[in-house]
């Protein structure tokens, strides 16, 4: 999943982006409203973690921008000002889910996989594919009785491809998701994926049609 981080705090923005990178998403972090602005014109994001004190105005004014134009972007609104009024100033803004700092990265990385989970319209974490089992929630597979241990970028992989059961997914949607800006791409980067893949979830569970992409069977 690739996803817009706009936080102006160096340190924390790192650390956040870090983590959520090892979860297997592509993340490119903006420390102003402006600097959002431009990446949301330039990139088909899937979700954003937005923080409301940031150095040219408010990040509900983005928010607020956002679903004015009819955006239907995700949401997750971080703010060090933990006061009820305000929690529902940015929910009643269009926010998806608040987090208040400090907060746990754990947590937050809990809070994506929930909201994201709610938009592709399947809030049961427990998922069918071929003979695998998948647990969403727990990040877990499990094949045969047996637990099946998946990299960040086999996750990441795998959700894309869950966003659109039985639909065709294009390789360059796949490489978008993977990689932020500036982050180098091998040409056959998502070939190698597919095929780890599928030796783990069954070679019938993805369905190669040349020339168009790949299609999850569920």
């Amino acid at each position: 999943m690739r996803i817009l981080l706009v936080e102006d705090d160096p340190a924390l923005g790192q650390a956040v982006r870090e983590h959520i990178a090892a979860l297997g998403h592509g993340v490119d972090l903006c420390p102003t409203l402006a600097d959002a602005e431009a990446a949301l014109d330039t990139v088909a994001y899937e979700m954003a973690v937005l923080d409301l004190g940031l150095p040219d105005g408010s990040g509900l004014d983005l928010l607020r921008r956002l679903r004015r134009r009819g955006g239907t972007l995700p949401v997750i609104i971080v703010t060090a000002v933990d006061q009820i009024a305000r929690r529902i100033e940015g929910l009643n803004s269009g926010a998806d889910d608040y987090i208040v700092k400090p907060f746990d990265l754990d947590e937050l990385g809990a809070r994506i996989a929930s909201v994201q989970r709610r938009y592709r319209g399947n809030p049961s974490p427990l998922i069918r594919v071929a003979g695998a089992e998948i647990d969403l929630a727990r990040r877990i597979v499990s094949r045969d009785d047996a637990r099946v241990d998946l990299t960040a970028r086999e996750w990441a992989v795998l959700e894309r491809l869950l966003r659109h059961p039985g639909g065709v997914v294009a390789k360059a949607e796949i490489e978008d998701s993977l990689y932020a800006f500036g982050a180098e791409i091998e040409s056959n980067a998502v070939e190698v994926y597919i095929s780890r893949l599928r030796k783990k979830l069954g070679h019938a569970a993805i369905v190669t049609l040349r020339g168009a992409g790949y299609r999850l069977e569920v």
